[in-house]
């Protein structure tokens, strides 16, 4: 079995490793591969796997020996599933794989927020507390987390760890979801609709997936509806963010601060208005980048592939082959 993988480079620079999928069969790895090299790195190939490397409908007459899909992400948006289901093509994607890495970059987004460290420490080495009238100083108030209310937007395993994480902060919590149960045994905690989430919460952190429903959940309506001075994070899709609305309401406080991992277009160009827009955090979509997330990234492919040689495929999203 020939097994390509088109964009390694990102996923391993060469501290994880790529031993459980070179298992199972020949495998070439390509750092990055452009739409005009597709035909050629793809020829002969069982299985693709490609991280952001987008398979369109476009691209099958060229895939013709591809019998499987491996998206090494959980979001699926970059293939067309639906093309690749008429030619019977499985796509699986991987989940589920960096559940702590994310909710701990959530929080880590809201912490600096709350207590501004990394500008003070920058404050401290420009000579500012030798500088100060007072045994100490503080450059912008911080924000306790106890007794705020945390809103989580989806409520999938990233969504419930970020909820257990805000309540060992001493916080509440809200979520909403489109199928709420199993509501978890820590208290205060309750579902809530968007709306009530939206009025209720402190805090407003998104863990929902990108659909035509929720591309720009969060725009000028729903940023009016929440608390004056709320927080928004931001570590699931970028596209969930009308990104003008945000960058008004945080020059105007509606929002006293947002944290995001995601934007709508990665790397962004330099007129997104999020990139001058005070008191905002952006990392360089990161959350995902731990070697532990990693290596599990490349350990559940090769279940999803092995499990698909079986005729027992998982974690198809295109619906090929599934009971």
């Amino acid at each position: 079995m020939k097994i390509v993988i088109l964009d390694g480079a990102i996923l391993n620079p060469g501290d994880v490793d790529w031993g459980p999928i070179e298992a199972l069969g020949e495998v070439t790895v390509y750092d990055e591969t452009a739409k005009e090299q597709l035909a050629e790195r793809a020829k002969g190939a069982d299985v693709l796997l490609a991280n952001k490397t987008c398979l369109r409908r476009d691209d099958l007459p060229i895939l013709d020996s591809v019998r499987m899909v491996g998206v090494l992400a959980t979001g699926y948006n970059t293939v067309d599933v639906e093309a690749f289901a008429e030619r019977n093509i499985p796509v699986c994607n991987v989940v589920a794989y960096g559940v702590d890495d994310v909710a701990q970059h959530a929080m880590a987004l809201l912490l600096e927020l709350c207590r501004h460290t990394s500008q003070h420490t920058e404050s401290v080495k420009a000579g500012d507390w030798e500088r100060a009238e007072q045994w100490c100083y503080w450059k912008y108030t911080p924000l306790c987390l106890e007794g705020l209310t945390m809103g989580i937007v989806g409520f999938g395993s990233i969504g419930r760890r970020v909820g257990e994480l805000a309540h060992a902060f001493g916080m509440s919590v809200l979520a909403h979801c489109r199928t709420p149960k199993n509501p978890p045994s820590y208290s205060p905690f309750a579902f809530a609709s968007l709306d009530q989430l939206l009025a209720g919460s402190d805090v407003i952190s998104l863990h929902c997936p990108l659909t035509p429903q929720t591309r720009n959940l969060i725009n000028a309506k729903s940023l009016a509806k929440m608390r004056k001075g709320a927080i928004l994070l931001n570590t699931a899709r970028g596209p969930l963010v009308d990104e003008a609305a945000a960058a008004e309401a945080l020059k105007s406080g509606q929002l006293r601060g947002l944290g995001t991992d995601v934007l709508s277009k990665e790397p962004p160009s330099r007129d997104n208005p999020l990139l001058s827009a005070p008191n905002t955090l952006i990392t360089p979509h990161i959350a995902w980048a731990t070697v532990k997330a990693r290596q599990n990234i490349i350990d559940l492919t090769a279940e999803n592939i092995r499990r698909w040689q079986e005729g027992n495929q998982v974690n198809v999203v295109n619906g090929v082959g599934k009971a």
